[in-house]
């Protein structure tokens, strides 16, 4: 397994179980986003590499992986995730050193897909067809459920090894293989779970890498032996990669953004409620698909759940991801700090005004880096854009409300419908609130809680299918249908029975 100095990054694509440079030799440079500075290098993959790697994966399919019983699938996904488990920590430093996110949150992550390895190799060998009783007692009707083929998996920046293995697990316990394509701000840690897959005794060609931007992944979608496309990212990808898919009928499973509603009544438990506001938006410095990025507060505990939110939002502490005490690290890209300067002067432009933040950060020592202050505003009107559009940063929108039928009206006015949270002591409002929102997952009384068998996935423009749960490893099979006449009577439609 090739390995990498910290002071000379290099990686190449890992295909059929080994390094191979790219073909026509192109190479990115990713940046650390605390520093500013360039961090490593990766292969500029172009179709031809998309090729060598869809093809060993379907070498892969008929061979080795194929011929394996499931549960023996099964067990090398438990023994992969007990590996990248076992390198945690080089794995988090991997991410935190790319994308910017607490050392603290990538190394949890990194730890927990054990989890997911565990549950998805545990499904391997639970996947089963049914036998259908006919008419005719002589047939033999049942189904298979069977396999995919090459499922090509597409991974954001933000929670690289997280979402990975997310798409992955499912697809693999389901017997396909994988063509796997990092998002180019955090391509490392890709690497680092391919030695653990090797190690644990996962085939060559089960799972490949191939890194680079959009041309890379142009050319995966389109590949007409990749069967399906697992694709976490911005609706706006989301909807090109969906088109491009399915004008080869390849279909797709899309996990994709959110402008989620943090909604707080009258009864809530104040305290709860401030830390679960503070959580959704400001944790992973708002990095996420699910940040809780509009708060709604019932207008009678406004100003005072505001001004704790405003307190607390100053004096979150911004530093180096790795260091202990940080609280919140920069942006992953100089592109995504302009964005959130950008959406936050729109806002004030359209009316809206700033409590905190709003500005880029200058942290002592990292004075290159990409941070952002964690942004508070308020008076944000309906037609604001920062209603409507999703940031992707630790800018939280705070409104007040009176009504429950206006804040569900409110909540549910977005194109997204990923996740909602809904703070209250008030059980039957909790259940109504649950069932009026339109979102994939709703939270009550917490927020940004996950499990490996609770399915996850969202409404409207934030996605198709569902990851998590035994919902996604349905998602990367097949039906066969087989048909069996055991009797020996002919059957021939063209002699009259008298």
């Amino acid at each position: 397994m090739q390995t990498m100095k910290e002071e000379n990054r290099g990686y190449d694509n890992y295909i059929d179980g080994r390094f191979v440079p790219p073909c026509d030799g192109g190479r990115f440079v990713s940046f650390n986003p605390a520093t500013g500075r360039e961090w490593g290098s990766f292969a500029e993959s172009t179709a031809a590499d998309i090729d060598a790697a869809v093809s060993a994966a379907r070498r892969a399919l008929s061979g080795p992986w194929g011929d394996l019983s499931a549960t023996r699938r099964g067990r090398l996904l438990m023994a992969w995730g007990e590996k990248i488990a076992s390198n945690a920590e080089r794995i988090a430093r991997l991410e935190s050193a790319q994308n910017g996110k607490l050392l603290a949150e990538m190394h949890a992550q990194a730890n927990i897909v054990r989890e997911w390895l565990y549950y998805y190799g545990g499904l391997a060998d639970k996947i089963e067809g049914r036998v259908i009783p006919l008419e005719r007692k002589s047939v033999l009707n049942y189904t298979l459920r069977e396999p995919l083929g090459v499922v090509g998996v597409i991974v954001p920046w933000n929670s690289p090894t997280f979402l990975t293995v997310m798409s992955c697990a499912p697809a693999l316990a389901a017997g396909n293989t994988v063509v796997l394509k990092p998002s180019e701000v955090t391509s490392a840690s890709a690497f680092e779970l391919m030695k653990c897959a090797e190690e644990a005794g996962i085939p060559p060609g089960v799972i490949n890498v191939v890194t680079g931007g959009r041309a890379a992944g142009e050319a995966l979608v389109d590949h007409p032996d990749v069967a399906k496309i697992s694709f976490t990212g911005s609706d706006a990808a989301g909807r090109a990669i969906a088109a491009r898919a399915g004008a080869r009928l390849a279909s797709c499973a899309l996990e994709l953004g959110g402008k989620s509603p943090n909604i707080v009544f009258e009864d809530a438990a104040i305290d709860n409620a401030v830390a679960g506001l503070l959580s959704g938006i400001f944790a992973a410095a708002g990095q996420t698909c699910i940040a809780g990025s509009r708060a709604y507060i019932h207008q009678s505990i406004y100003d005072q759940v505001l001004d704790r939110l405003v307190q607390r939002a100053r004096s979150i502490k911004l530093g180096d991801p790795l260091a202990p005490d940080t609280q919140m690290g920069p942006a992953a890209t100089r592109a995504q700090l302009r964005k959130n300067e950008a959406m936050v002067a729109d806002s004030v432009a359209h009316g809206a005004e700033v409590l905190s933040g709003g500005r880029r950060a200058a942290v002592a020592g990292l004075e290159e880096g990409y941070f952002f202050e964690p942004t508070i505003l308020h008076r944000v009107g309906d037609d604001n854009p920062l209603i409507h559009q999703e940031v992707f940063g630790p800018v939280l929108a705070v409104m007040p409300f009176s009504d429950e039928d206006d804040v569900v009206a409110k909540a549910n006015a977005t194109k997204f419908g990923l996740a909602a949270g809904v703070w209250t002591k008030d059980l039957r409002r909790a259940h109504t609130m649950a069932q009026r929102l339109q979102a994939g997952t709703v939270w009550v009384n917490t927020y940004r809680a996950l499990a490996f068998n609770a399915p996850f996935g969202g409404y409207k423009d934030s996605g198709i299918g569902r990851v998590n749960g035994v919902e996604a490893i349905d998602q990367f099979l097949q039906t066969k249908c087989v048909w069996c006449e055991l009797s020996d009577e002919i059957q021939d439609p063209f002699v009259l029975k008298v």
